[in-house]
């Protein structure tokens, strides 16, 4: 504006004419004029940030104290454990220049506590190598579930205390994901039947993977509803509503039959002779709305935590390799892994169903390695 001021002036116009033109009145022009005038817009800018510098630096001063500064400087939100006062006052001391004394008093920090060295248990060295060692073998499971290790290992520890190592250490807690409220339509109308006890409601689904060589292979997972337990993974190539009719009838005649099955509308399951042999049998369909999957969301989310924790860290050279690992991952899941709606308890511990003989699914890949470098050699 200055700038066209000055061309316009040359050219013989009045300032108020010039004034109008621009839009501001004759002082703001001549308080401009004196104040920037002769300086490059960098250099305007720059000093009207000096100037709210200024202005900030003097409001500080005169509707502050030097305690309100110290709080604001070294306190920034809740402060509630002494390490992080510790680390506030060592801040504002090297920040405001204050001495620990005043800092001490203002944050509410006691100059013992400030000066005395931290002194870690003497159980956190093995509390540590045993979290990192358990993070190691169960790279999928957050500091609650290590938690619950801990404590069936022995240890008499929270998870509080488990999550500040967790987090010293550099391991990744996992995103907790928000529960979603889908179980109910618009009209306020219920679309799936909650599981009230143990055989009350079964669900299925398929769980597609490869083998090395790239070839497809099947997933059959069923789940009880109410346990959380999974009752079968049947492993195949192809899997037909023929195979889906013999693994239910293994499930049958080992825990009896449900009182309602549930699944998605996949051909498998809707074909007339499954549907026809469930009614013989007397098990009630309940099919889930089309592209409606949070419907079945206790099978979908063991399908998730398969592939999650097994199948997108394994590779499979066979398909009896497949049928080995993903049989002893269900052992393990069904009668070791802690399961957070089931207060970090396992579906079928050890004490309901006999440990599985043999290995863990977390030491198997090691035992099939040197079984086939074994057999390369002969």
């Amino acid at each position: 504006m200055l700038r066209e001021a000055e061309v316009r002036l040359a050219k013989g116009e009045k300032i108020g004419a010039i004034c109008r033109g621009l839009g501001v009145s004759e002082q703001s022009y001549y308080r401009w004029r004196r104040e920037y005038g002769g300086l490059k817009v960098t250099q305007a800018a720059r000093l009207k940030a000096l100037e709210k510098e200024n202005a900030r630096l003097r409001k500080a001063v005169s509707n502050l104290t030097l305690d309100a500064l110290i709080l604001k400087e070294g306190c920034r939100g809740k402060v509630l454990s002494p390490s992080r006062r510790r680390a506030g006052v060592d801040h504002v001391c090297r920040a405001l220049g204050v001495s620990e004394r005043r800092a001490c008093r203002v944050v509410g920090q006691h100059r013992s506590t400030q000066r005395k060295p931290s002194r870690p248990r003497s159980d956190e060295k093995r509390l540590t190598a045993d979290i990192v060692r358990l993070a190691s073998d169960y790279g999928r499971y957050g500091y609650r579930r290590i938690t619950a290790l801990l404590q069936r290992e022995g240890w008499r520890v929270n998870a509080k205390r488990v999550e500040r190592i967790w987090r010293r250490e550099g391991l990744k807690v996992p995103q907790k994901q928000p529960k979603r409220g889908r179980l109910w339509l618009n009209d306020g109308s219920c679309v799936r039947l909650r599981p009230q006890y143990r055989g009350h409601v079964w669900s299925y689904d398929f769980v597609a993977d490869r083998t090395h060589d790239g070839k497809a292979f099947r997933m059959l997972t069923v789940i009880d509803e109410h346990s959380r337990e999974c009752l079968a993974i049947h492993v195949q190539r192809q899997l037909k509503s023929d195979d889906v009719l013999a693994v239910l009838t293994d499930l049958f005649a080992r825990h009896g039959p449900p009182a309602h099955i549930r699944s998605d509308n996949g051909a498998e399951f809707t074909a007339n002779v499954v549907r026809e042999w469930l009614g013989r049998i007397g098990v009630k369909t309940l099919y889930i709305e089309p592209g409606s999957p949070w419907e079945n969301g206790y099978n979908e989310s063991f399908n998730g935590k398969l592939r999650d924790e097994l199948l997108n860290g394994e590779i499979f050279y066979t398909m009896r390799e497949a049928e080995i690992l993903i049989g002893r991952w269900r052992e393990h899941y069904n009668t070791f892994r802690p399961h957070s709606s089931l207060s970090y308890q396992p579906p079928a511990p050890e004490a309901i169903l006999p440990r599985p003989g043999g290995l863990p699914y977390a030491a198997l890949r090691s035992v099939h390695q040197d079984d086939h470098h074994r057999r390369s050699l002969t």
